[in-house]
């Protein structure tokens, strides 16, 4: 039998869900009941009161780790949205590499799930620079909420169906077949992903300063009040003529935002 939620723990959850995560839940009443009941019930709890009173107060993270990623959907997969990609090969890349006087290169993927966004950056920027990748300085950080799907990430296992969807000369280059149905991303590649968890509705810090920041299909969960202020604080940590790539199913308002709009999806801090 179904645990029905009261009106009260609805709208406690919903409040601390967008207060600590920005995450808007106000319209996913039947969402929340049906996929936290098997949790509930796991846990032996009988009403979602108990349950949200351990959540709430556990000083590990780990319960509202495991809530935040059954709330949310961790779907992800190498290459998505190729035009990104594309364009970080064929327009960003060779922009950064004429004016760059440094040689570095500073890219976040933020809310990187379960790795394929960052190893996706790293393969395409080590494709591009070749032999004369050693002369840069090149950091990609990939955060993430979720303490799972960073661990995940930071093991870089993939099945092979997933894995198979990039060029086959990338396959052989960048990955190393563990199993007959899984593969692991080459641990040189691996090493150039720095991991953290970060909640984006924390202040970025002052001395981090973005060549790109990808923010793509996290602010589908976040209101036009939240998605606008983490764009600002996106922008003050972007360097001057860097990018933002969002989600092409998102969207952000160009007169709110600091952004100067490129092409669907991309912005740039003119």
């Amino acid at each position: 039998m179904l645990i029905k939620i009261t009106d009260g723990e609805f709208d406690r959850l919903v409040k601390h869900m967008y207060n600590n995560y920005g995450i808007t839940l106000a319209k996913k009443r039947v969402l929340i009941e049906g996929r936290l009941n098997s949790v509930i019930r796991e846990k032996g709890f009988n009403s979602f009161t108990d349950y949200l009173n351990v959540v709430f107060n556990d000083k590990t993270g780990k319960e509202i780790t495991i809530l935040i990623n059954k709330l949310t959907t961790n779907h992800t997969y190498f290459m998505r949205e190729k035009e990104h990609f594309d364009y970080l090969k064929n327009t960003l890349l060779p922009d950064i590499e004429k004016n760059s006087a440094v040689k570095q290169i500073n890219i976040w993927s933020a809310g990187c799930s379960s790795g394929e966004e960052p190893y996706t950056i790293a393969m395409v920027v080590d494709d591009y620079f070749g032999s004369k990748k050693p002369l840069w300085n090149i950091k990609i950080t990939a955060t993430d909420i979720s303490m799972n799907v960073l661990s995940k990430a930071k093991q870089g296992i993939y099945p092979a169906e997933k894995v198979n969807s990039l060029p086959q000369t990338w396959v052989k280059k960048y990955f190393e077949k563990i199993d007959k149905e899984n593969y692991r991303v080459i641990s040189r590649l691996r090493n150039e992903i720095s991991y953290e968890t970060f909640n984006l509705m924390n202040p970025i810090p002052a001395s981090k300063k973005y060549d790109v920041i990808f923010c793509r299909n996290v602010m589908i969960y976040f209101d036009l009040e939240t998605k606008t202020a983490l764009a600002n604080r996106f922008y003050d940590a972007t360097k001057k003529d860097g990018y933002l790539f969002i989600g092409h199913a998102e969207s952000l308002q160009r007169d709110k935002v600091k952004y100067k709009y490129v092409r669907p999806a991309i912005y740039r801090k003119i």
